[in-house]
């Protein structure tokens, strides 16, 4: 439940024996639907919508399930769940956009929803210099899609995932860490889309998050150092955390699978080498950077400059603008990256965390080119947007994150292809002479462009002579993003591809939540600029 929902049915209690039978507050739905009566509900929507006066109508039912278990060290922080339930219909009407959402998920309440959507629409159409402009979809009919899981993580008791994260703690602690903090966080978006084109998407969507922050200690100085888990959120089940599944190596996470408590085991002894490992040097270094580390470079620098919205203005108030402005796509020649940059949106990934079969305005997923052979091609737009870039056909990256909200642009998976030609990072190492090795996200800064920006790594080593050294504090590289990706030299092939993301990504206002994947193979990067931190704070 949202927290006025929750202020508001706890508010209704003192008095709730007084209310007759029926009347009591309720906005969850404890168990799914039959897809019948969704349908039903739906042409109840969509029906009153026509009615009302609009041209165009899509009601999305939704029930969003969340679950987070928290731990530190040998107790129990925190178990959360929570549920909400409704329905959101948005319109067009007098060729203006009208949104209304309700927790009455009945036919009246849905078809009093629509009526306050057109009314709304109408209201906006005074203010409306140009009619929207929705580019056709073909009507799907009847479909569904569900997550690739093979064990729902919802369902598995709660003591059972306390059990792995206090393993995962006493991993830590007997590994010589001081401090750990560990948690599981799980969504599962049960949806269903209809709309006056004629699809009925009925979709079952299932994230997973298992991260920790290790800290050690060394008693005689004071300091402290610390090392977050290199864990990736992924739209998978529990199976993601079958333990034993990780490959031995720096990251721990390969693949589809991760093993919490080897990383954990791992990240101890790690960040007690931390503790005295020697701060770095500035100047101009090569970096190989891990797709542990890069992804969030990806979705900073280019998942975002790439969102068609912000490339017009309209997220300039909250979250910015890009660089990546239409006088530069219109050329064909701007070179975003070198010949080595290809980046794709994608949202049918198996196991990303954008992947769906239809998005929130009954697009089909699918996969287009942003990057191709270094040059701008593309952006990221919903159907209202692509006859701005000439286009007929929606990119399928709408998405809300409730029922309660509109939908609108929101990024898809943004990739990074890897290399046809065999390289493995170990064979990129051996071609660094100076150079530095970067794992996993942390502390980063990029201006509201997303040109010039500063990012920095969870883990850093040395690499001298084409071998890693040792590792290195105090490592933060900065660049801005044209001259950063077209100073790669080297890409890592497909068996070094990777996905990682973030599970909470703001954008809008109201400020709304997303999660997405990034994929990428390990990559160099020639003669960056690498500052010390700890000198530049002091």
């Amino acid at each position: 439940m949202k927290r006025r929902h929750f202020l508001e049915a706890t508010g209704l209690t003192a008095g709730a024996l007084m209310l007759p039978s029926g009347a009591r507050y309720w906005n969850g739905s404890r168990s799914p639907i039959p897809r019948a009566d969704k349908k039903a509900l739906a042409d109840a929507g969509l029906a009153a919508a026509r009615a009302a006066g609009a041209t165009y109508a899509d009601v999305r039912i939704g029930r969003y399930l969340s679950q987070s278990v928290s731990t530190r060290e040998r107790q129990v922080q925190g178990i959360a769940s929570s549920e909400s339930y409704g329905v959101g219909i948005r319109v067009i009407a007098a060729g203006t956009w009208g949104f209304a959402a309700t927790p009455d998920v009945t036919t009246d309440g849905i078809a009093r929803a629509a009526a306050s959507a057109v009314a709304i629409a109408k209201a906006n159409a005074k203010l409306q210099t140009e009619p929207v402009r929705l580019a056709p979809v073909p009507a799907y009919g009847e479909v569904s899609w569900k997550s690739p899981i093979l064990k729902n993580a919802m369902d598995v008791p709660v003591q059972e995932k306390v059990d792995l994260l206090l393993a995962v703690n006493a991993a830590a602690l007997a590994g010589g860490a001081r401090f750990i903090n560990s948690a599981i966080s799980i969504v599962n978006e049960q949806k269903y889309f209809a709309s006056t084109d004629g699809t009925y998407a009925d979709q079952d969507i299932h994230r997973i998050w298992p991260t920790f922050t290790v800290t050690a200690t060394d008693p005689a100085t004071g300091r402290f150092s610390t090392r977050d888990a290199l864990s990736a959120p992924i739209g998978l089940g529990y199976e993601y955390l079958q333990a034993g599944a990780g490959r031995p190596g720096p990251t721990a996470m390969y693949g589809l699978r991760y093993d919490m408590v080897e990383d954990a085991t791992l990240a101890a002894a790690q960040a007690r080498e931390k503790l005295t490992a020697k701060s770095v040097e500035g100047g101009r270094w090569d970096l190989v950077v891990d797709p542990s580390q890069l992804f969030l470079t990806i979705h900073e620098s280019v998942g975002h400059s790439t969102e068609l919205d912000r490339v017009l203005g309209y997220e300039a108030n909250n979250a910015g603008t890009s660089f990546a402005t239409l006088d530069k796509w219109k050329t064909k020649s701007f070179n975003f990256g070198n010949k080595l940059v290809n980046f794709v949106a994608d949202r049918t990934q198996p196991g990303s965390l954008g992947q769906v079969g239809w998005d929130d305005e009954g697009v089909k997923a699918r996969q287009w080119d942003l990057v191709k052979d270094g040059i701008l091609v593309g952006y990221q737009a919903t159907r209202d947007q692509v006859h701005i870039i000439g286009e007929k056909e929606g990119h399928g990256c709408s998405y809300a994150d409730s029922w309660e909200s509109a939908q609108f642009q929101r990024m898809p998976n943004v990739s990074l292809s890897p290399a046809k030609a065999p390289l493995t990072q170990a064979d990129m190492i051996a071609g660094v002479d100076r150079g530095i090795l970067l794992y996993g996200r942390s502390t980063y800064s990029i201006d509201q462009q997303r040109y010039n920006f500063q990012f920095g790594g969870q883990l850093t080593f040395e690499i001298r002579s084409g071998k890693v050294v040792g590792l290195l504090n105090d490592v933060a590289y900065q660049a801005n993003t044209r001259e950063f990706w077209n100073s790669v030299s080297a890409v890592c092939d497909q068996r070094d591809y990777r996905l990682n993301g973030t599970f909470r990504d703001g954008k809008g206002q109201p400020g709304q939540i997303s999660a997405v994947s990034h994929g990428c193979a390990t990559t160099r990067f020639d003669r960056v600029n690498v500052i010390n931190t700890a000198r530049s704070l002091g």
